[in-house]
């Protein structure tokens, strides 16, 4: 049997290049970049280092947002993901608050040339608003002169920061009871923080395993009701109750908040629900869902929000799970391992997931070295050994004739001579030995115990013992003196599987003479 199952099944990279051209492409990153440039010379800030006023305008224009009415919103976020990340750095000594007091008096403070006394809104001089100084940080020069691994390394920290804003309360409510003078009580925002943290990364962890079983799925986005089901319905639960229903609902209206914040990351591609599906209820946002099932069949499934993660998002939840102990391999991982270890894992691989798995491990190697060792690492009597030699046999399959030789150094070998022998045959090698009656049977009972070990009585093993029988009407006369460990396992598995009742009862004898003989 193969080891247990990594806690994630393997996920397909792309390589750091193309994940940092991702990362700078992303709109918030972009943004924060800019503004980071923007800060170079020096820009007076309010302490913390929020853009006042004039300085949030000058932004708005520079990022080309001023026709968008969520402008001065993307602007603060994009700047606080600059300072944030380190792409602008905060001086709020007393050298760096007179600075940018000096640079707000001469005029340069709000961005378009007008001093305190000229304010476009005609309000008072800031004065004591223009406590620090906003200038570039280290991480804006890494940007440029830095490898892709610097620049991931700053979208990672620029997305942590998001995610953990994703996660927190609706800032309004928090607003309202500090102006009330109230003590900051979570439970009446209804709002755990450990709660909602670790609902969203189930979220993103299930956009992941989605993405590493099937890839063809993952590349079409997810509808956001089924999303918030597979979180909340319990899998045993045929028909949802009217309150798991409603907490879908919410979870919805909660994740398409989230997403929202989220996309301009790069993190995920999200089309939002649509706003005339939300409606308020007791105060809280709900999605009005279609009340019959030809509703349901009429209604375009994309309003109610559609996501998937994008290649860069995968590379961002994979990073997060490993610095939580999970084991999420990624694809060439095995690349400079043994052998052994490569047909070990295969087995719980995902099938493209495995083939790219192999061909990486394959293209360190010649096709004759591969070969060798492979084929080495697939001898053995042991429990695992059928599943080995059977991956062994599926990973030769990629590689070309210069492995013959290799293959027919092994034409003898009890454990390897059947497997080398359909090698050959498949690649239309001349000269090659039938194989012995004993030597087919081995190699039968032996593929049949990788698939069992594999596949459990799966349909297709079905198919393939009716198909064995069919073929030979003496079958079982001779596959139980086979001296294989897995014979009575195989001939046990056998009756159960053959239709026939004749076939199986044979069966079911010929695993009790092969018991006997053992």
């Amino acid at each position: 049997m193969p080891e247990e199952r990594p806690t994630m099944p393997p996920v397909r990279l792309r390589t750091d290049a193309e994940l940092a051209r991702d990362a700078l492409a992303a709109p918030l990153l972009a943004r924060a970049v800019r503004l980071a440039r923007w800060a170079e010379p020096g820009k007076p800030v309010a302490s913390g280092g929020v853009l006042p006023e004039g300085e949030l305008r000058a932004a708005i224009e520079l990022l080309g947002l001023a026709g968008d009415e969520d402008g001065p919103e993307h602007t603060a976020q994009a700047w606080q993901l600059a300072v944030d990340t380190g792409l602008v750095e905060i001086d709020e000594s007393e050298e760096a608050s007179g600075a940018a007091a000096a640079t707000e008096s001469d005029g340069d403070g709000d961005g378009d040339g007008k001093g305190d006394g000229d304010r476009a809104d005609g309000e008072a001089p800031l004065g004591d608003e223009f406590s620090a100084l906003a200038i570039s940080g280290e991480e804006l020069r890494l940007i440029t002169e830095g490898g892709p691994r610097d620049i991931l390394d700053i979208w990672l920290d620029g997305f942590e920061t998001v995610l953990a804003d994703a996660a927190a309360p609706d800032l309004g409510d928090i607003a309202a009871q500090i102006s009330e003078g109230a003590e900051l009580d979570l439970d009446s925002i209804d709002w755990n923080p450990e709660e909602e943290a670790e609902f969203l990364d189930g979220v993103l962890g299930n956009l992941y395993l989605l993405t590493a079983l099937d890839e063809e799925a993952a590349a079409a986005s997810v509808p956001l009701p089924a999303l918030a089901a597979s979180m909340i319905v319990p899998e045993d639960m045929d028909e949802p109750t009217d309150d798991i229903l409603e907490e879908v609902s919410e979870a919805m209206v909660r994740l398409d908040d989230q997403f929202r914040l989220l996309a301009p990351t790069g993190l995920i591609d999200y089309q939002p629900v649509d706003e005339a599906l939300i409606q308020e209820v007791d105060g809280e946002g709900r999605i009005q869902e279609p009340e019959t099932a030809e509703e349901l069949e009429d209604e375009d499934v994309s309003r109610y929000g559609m996501v998937r993660l994008t290649p860069l998002g995968v590379y961002a939840v994979r990073a997060r799970m490993i610095e939580a102990g999970i084991d999420a391999p990624a694809v060439g991982d095995l690349a400079d391992k043994g052998a052994d270890i490569l047909l070990d894992a295969l087995p719980s691989h995902p099938e493209p997931a495995a083939q790219a798995e192999a061909e990486q491990w394959l293209a360190s190697r010649t096709p004759e070295e591969a070969a060798r060792e492979l084929l080495a690492a697939a001898r053995g009597d042991d429990e695992g050994a059928p599943l080995r030699r059977l991956t062994c046999q599926q990973t030769l399959s990629l590689v070309g004739t210069e492995a013959e030789p290799a293959l027919r150094e092994v034409l003898d070998d009890r454990h390897l001579g059947g497997l080398a022998r359909v090698w050959l045959a498949e690649h239309e090698v001349a000269g090659v030995p039938e194989p012995s009656e004993a030597m087919v049977f081995w190699l039968t009972v032996d593929t049949l115990a990788a698939q069992l070990a594999t596949e459990g009585d799966s349909a297709e093993l079905r198919d393939l013992v009716r198909g064995l029988v069919d073929q030979s009407g003496s079958f079982f006369d001779s596959a139980w003196r086979v001296d294989h460990p897995a014979t009575a396992e195989v001939l046990e598995a056998m009756g159960r599987l053959h239709p026939d009742k004749q076939a199986a009862k044979e069966a079911r004898k010929a695993a009790f003479k092969a018991r006997s003989r053992a």
